[in-house]
């Protein structure tokens, strides 16, 4: 590990850094409109939701090289109105497009082939193409420099909200495999949330768990099991009771298992400790607490 005060980088070093680790990062492909009427659409990957009830959205655009601000600081301050537009795998090479620095009143969705829709609250254009759009006003804009690269935080409410109806489930939640988002890493790279990439670790905050600090110390000390292992022992609310142990050791299946490390010793402790492994692996923890207790007593 090495560690280094910010200042202790060159600006390059620290922007590579801080945007080649922090990620991926959501995209905020942000339309607005100038004073004018003119239309500017720039992607943002300094952004998150920051509350969803009221829909707060925040994103951060830094200041130009010399100094200036960029259209859509400008537009936001002069307007107070923002759509932003979310970015899934089938826009990502058409939105980089929107990242050049063109000369103010070029109208980005010509370059980049997007196709405007009228907003109904507000007075910038949605991107047709994209999967969410959000209709926002501008509630605040926090500069923190004026030098060049400085950021200035936009917090924007959401005001409407649209929804493309092929992203959700039947169960009305939002299929990440359908929405197909990408995000931003650092260079020139971007990442995919789409098959694979996907997981779900199901840990409700209401359900108390156990924790670690009432794991046995001869499962935290294992070799064999690892952090993610010994969390999914950690993350249950309650162990098996009795019965259930009882029964556990009854099954068939499991009498073999159970001969084979009936007497404690090096050899029975790493396969009690495998099979936990091979049990948690397939996603089936409370057959690992039911198996340990088994064979703890």
């Amino acid at each position: 590990m090495i560690t280094f005060k910010p200042e202790d980088f060159t600006k390059k070093q620290r922007h590579q850094y801080i945007l080649g680790t922090v990620n991926p990062r959501p995209i905020c492909f942000a339309s607005t409109l100038n004073q004018s009427g003119q239309p500017n659409l720039a992607p943002y990957s300094f952004f998150n939701i920051f509350s969803s009830t009221p829909p707060i959205f925040i994103f951060s655009i830094s200041n130009r090289r010399d100094g200036s601000m960029k259209d859509t600081l400008q537009n936001a301050r002069d307007t107070g109105e923002v759509v932003i537009n979310l970015v899934n795998y089938s826009m990502a090479r058409q939105m980089a497009i929107c990242g050049v620095e063109y000369d103010a009143g070029i109208n980005e969705f010509e370059k980049s082939g997007f196709t405007p829709l009228p907003s109904e609250m507000v007075k910038p254009f949605r991107v047709k193409e994209s999967p969410v759009q959000f209709e926002c006003k501008v509630l605040e804009i926090k500069t923190f420099d004026d030098k060049p690269g400085a950021a200035n935080l936009i917090i924007a409410e959401a005001v409407l909200i649209h929804l493309d109806e092929n992203i959700l489930a039947p169960d009305d939640t939002i299929d990440p495999n359908v929405l197909d988002m990408v995000g931003r890493l650092g260079n020139f790279n971007y990442s995919r949330a789409k098959g694979e990439s996907i997981f779900a670790i199901k840990q409700p905050p209401a359900e108390i768990a156990i924790g670690f600090d009432n794991l046995p110390e001869t499962l935290k000390s294992s070799k064999i099991l690892t952090g993610h292992h010994l969390a999914l022992l950690a993350g249950v609310t309650n162990l098996p009771d009795e019965i259930d142990v009882a029964r556990f050791k009854e099954q068939s299946q499991n009498a073999n298992l159970m001969a084979a490390v009936k007497q404690p010793n090096e050899g029975s402790l790493n396969l009690i400790q495998q099979k936990l492994k091979e049990f948690l692996d397939d996603g089936k923890t409370e057959e690992a607490w039911l198996f340990y207790l088994a064979t703890s007593k």
